[in-house]
């Protein structure tokens, strides 16, 4: 059976940190491209950053500069470093493998003004 499992969320203010982990089991996510995507409520789900198999990042225009996503295969986690917070970034976090279409449960993010 196929998991993955977001961790990391929480409540924080303005200008602050987290790091959300996705670790899967049941499959290796080394062998696909990861993504991190975010829904706010009454907003479409939306990427915010991807990692391919080679390590080449891509992200969202709102958060470039900000976040920072990574892979540690040999725990079999994808990391999402998330600074300079703003209250724009709360949302319910996911992480996707997008070669197999497997979703997290996602964590929520809330960022106090």
């Amino acid at each position: 059976q196929v998991q993955l499992v977001e961790s990391g969320g929480g409540l924080v203010q303005a200008g602050g940190s987290l790091r959300l982990s996705c670790t899967a089991s049941g499959i290796f996510l080394s062998f696909s491209v990861m993504g991190w995507y975010r829904q706010a409520p009454g907003k479409q789900r939306e990427l915010v950053a991807r990692i391919t198999r080679g390590n080449t990042v891509d992200y969202s225009d709102s958060v470039k500069g900000r976040f920072t996503i990574s892979r540690d295969n040999a725990k079999n986690t994808v990391y999402l470093q998330m600074n300079s917070l703003k209250p724009e970034d709360t949302a319910i976090y996911y992480c996707n493998d997008e070669n197999f279409g497997y979703w997290g449960q996602g964590t929520q993010v809330t960022v106090s003004s």
